[in-house]
């Protein structure tokens, strides 16, 4: 019987990897192979699909080995979570995981899919029986892939999930939780730490304490405060940036969703990856019943925060919670014990980082560097006065307008326009 028919059976009795059969990838392959007794029409439009699958954006793949290879590496099964924690870190020994026949399936599965990634467009040709009907050289007709010589062994894997995690974590590195799962976002912001010019030391706090919870220090939630457009969100998501290739990873909790904290603990716990749970513009009204839920995540709660987790907000409230000054004023006979529970939720962040809006001086100096970093050339004055008018027409300076404006000068300056 030959290899190509066997290596069929092989791919559908997959179990562990069971899921790859339903990728578009697997799926296409898995139909090539299954279309050997088919119509030369039939096999082709076949072998043309799976062609397409192999090249397309999801696979991103330089040959069919490669494009195998990250399928299998970031699958979401028993084993890749067994794996991912540390609990298959010892291949050979049946009680370092489960039982010796799932090692036994996983090690099964992972032969099919190393002999899968070496198949040649050669072997399938070879194999097919109405091959001549193509002509001399059927090759000539279907378009054929590199087969490449990534290696898909047991122990490789297990080391990839221990360093990565596993399923999307070890994929993606930014995540938005909705309706109960965090969705990857494929494209995050690439904001990088040197581009925030002008807050390099209101900042540090921030960034030192992130590298102590990556070399796994003690650390603390952060608090990032101040006006608008000071770049508080750009910091955490430059961070990501900065330390992704340490195994940092983002998960931006809107706050209609803060209840959802305890299952997000659940789901990462076990990973050997370092999170921060992102809270972007953060800020309550009176009677808002995801204040009590925030306090409750933060502190003494039922459902603490794993050693892999950190949260880090941005708001542009001091105290988080709106107030105003009537409630200051009303008739409660214990107003004060109302004033401290309102200060209680911004004092449960370690660290706290004020943003503030930058003076003149300072503007001026972000300004100049941005345009430095652009290799402008023109009159600092000149550039300056442009800058000042532009900050008054956006009502005000801040980093976020000194980037705005700078995006306007390069736009002009390139077509020998003045500013």
């Amino acid at each position: 019987m030959n290899s190509v028919f066997m290596l069929k059976i092989k791919l559908s009795a997959l179990s562990i990897y069971h899921g790859l059969l339903n990728t578009e990838l697997i799926a296409s392959l898995r139909k090539l192979l299954n279309s050997m007794d088919k119509a030369p029409d039939e096999f082709a439009l076949r072998w043309g699909q799976f062609f397409a699958a192999l090249s397309s954006e999801e696979s991103r793949a330089e040959s069919l080995s490669d494009a195998i290879y990250n399928k299998v590496v970031y699958d979401d099964n028993v084993f890749t979570r067994a794996a991912a924690g540390g609990e298959a870190v010892d291949c050979d020994s049946s009680e370092a995981w489960s039982s010796g026949k799932t090692m036994e399936a996983v090690r099964r599965d992972l032969d099919t899919l190393r002999e899968l990634s070496m198949l040649t467009p050669e072997d399938i040709i070879n194999a097919y029986p109405r091959r001549k009907e193509f002509g001399e050289d059927p090759l000539a007709i279907l378009p054929a892939w590199e087969c490449g010589t990534t290696e898909i062994t047991t122990e490789g894997i297990v080391r990839f999930h221990m360093a990565n995690g596993c399923g999307e974590y070890a994929k993606y590195i930014a995540f938005v939780r909705r309706k109960g799962k965090c969705i990857p976002i494929p494209n995050p912001d690439l904001i990088r730490l040197d581009s925030l010019k002008g807050y390099e030391q209101i900042r540090q706090p921030v960034v030192d304490n992130t590298i102590a919870f990556l070399d796994g220090l003690p650390a603390n939630n952060c608090l990032l405060y101040g006006d608008r457009g000071t770049g508080k969100s750009s910091t955490v998501k430059a961070l990501l940036n900065e330390y992704c290739d340490r195994g940092l990873r983002l998960i931006e909790l809107p706050k209609m969703y803060l209840n959802e904290y305890p299952d997000i603990v659940q789901e990462i716990a076990g990973l050997p990856l370092k999170f921060i749970i992102f809270i972007d513009d953060l800020s309550f009204q009176a009677g808002d019943e995801n204040y009590a839920a925030l306090k409750g995540v933060l502190e003494g709660g039922i459902a603490s925060r794993p050693g892999n987790a950190l949260i880090y907000a941005t708001t542009n409230r001091r105290h988080i919670l709106n107030e105003t000054m009537s409630a200051r004023k009303g008739d409660e006979l214990h107003l004060a014990d109302t004033i401290q529970e309102s200060l209680s939720l911004s004092d449960r962040f370690g660290v706290q980082v004020t943003f503030l809006a930058p003076d003149r001086k300072n503007y001026y100096r972000i300004i100049h560097a941005l345009a430095d970093e652009r290799c402008f050339d023109i009159d600092r004055k000149e550039l300056e006065m442009a800058a000042e008018q532009w900050a008054i027409t956006k009502g005000g300076r801040s980093p976020r307008t000194a980037v705005q404006f700078i995006d306007y000068a390069e736009a002009r300056l390139s077509r020998g326009l003045k500013l």
